[in-house]
């Protein structure tokens, strides 16, 4: 019975020695894994519905999304369609057509864990192909007393306001096309889960524009209005979107590095080299 006490008591004494043995982690380092979620976002804009609703001469819908690439980039894409009617001070004009934007966001905000909102600088590519119609124009002139009868009769400026009329019959040009590289600045808040409302504006530059042969490209769709001499437009967009999340990826933690105090050279004493 001695032996067998003697045994157990060795035994345990070298289970103890070799746990002692081990260091012990004063500062022992988080296990969990932190992850992101990755996946589809995809909504509308809301400014083209709204716009329609209170401005009968336009009718617009844009459909927006992005897929998650990396913890910052995202690939985004905008398909949209849009017809407008504009007077202008000589005629009236009717646009109609569709475009499609491509291109990346990178978001520079910092979000704490579980949170996805972003503050995002990126660039599109943009297509649209197009018609126009020339629904009716006035043909101007200098001198009104030889242009316009009416003015012949009643020289009185305030008698006769418009320039005569040219055509009220509607011409066509259809087959028009361009293209813009395009600037964005944007945000994009959770309102709840994976609801995102988010805001844009838009820098434009023409890179290409194909139009008719008597008449100009003065309002393109995804570009919005044209200014002679400028090849550049203005463009926004306010948005609502959900994310579908497809799977996640782990976070990497930033460990900051101790910063090691500077080195000190001794002082070396006086008459030594």
């Amino acid at each position: 019975m001695l032996k067998y006490f003697i045994s157990s008591f060795i035994f345990f004494a070298f289970l103890l020695g070799f746990s002692q043995s081990k260091p012990i982690d004063l500062q022992p380092k988080d296990t969990v894994a932190h992850t992101d979620p990755y996946g589809i976002r995809v909504g509308i804009d809301l400014s083209r519905p709204l716009i329609s609703f209170l401005n009968e001469d336009y009718q617009g819908l844009e459909i927006v999304g992005d897929y998650r690439v990396t913890n910052k980039l995202y690939v985004a894409a905008e398909l949209g369609n849009e017809k407008k009617t504009k007077q202008e001070d000589l005629y009236n004009f009717t646009t109609s057509g569709s475009y499609l934007k491509l291109g990346v966001d990178y978001n520079t905000y910092g979000n704490w864990y579980g949170m996805n909102n972003s503050i995002h600088v990126g660039g599109r590519y943009a297509y649209s192909t197009f018609s126009q119609t020339l629904n009716n124009y006035q043909i101007f002139g200098t001198n009104r007393y030889w242009s316009n009868p009416d003015f012949q009769i009643n020289p009185d400026p305030a008698a006769v306001n418009d320039f005569p009329w040219g055509s009220d019959v509607a011409q066509e040009f259809s087959g028009l096309n361009a293209s813009w590289l395009e600037a964005v600045l944007g945000v994009k808040a959770e309102l709840f889960a994976n609801i995102f409302l988010g805001a844009s504006v838009r820098i434009g530059f023409l890179v290409s524009n194909k139009e008719p042969d008597n008449f100009s490209n003065l309002w393109i769709p995804g570009f919005n209005k044209v200014t002679d001499g400028s090849k550049f437009g203005v463009g926004y967009n306010y948005s609502i979107t959900y994310f579908l999340p497809l799977y996640k990826k782990a976070k990497k933690n930033q460990e900051k590095e101790e910063k090691k105090p500077p080195i000190q050279e001794k002082p070396t004493a006086p008459g030594n080299p």
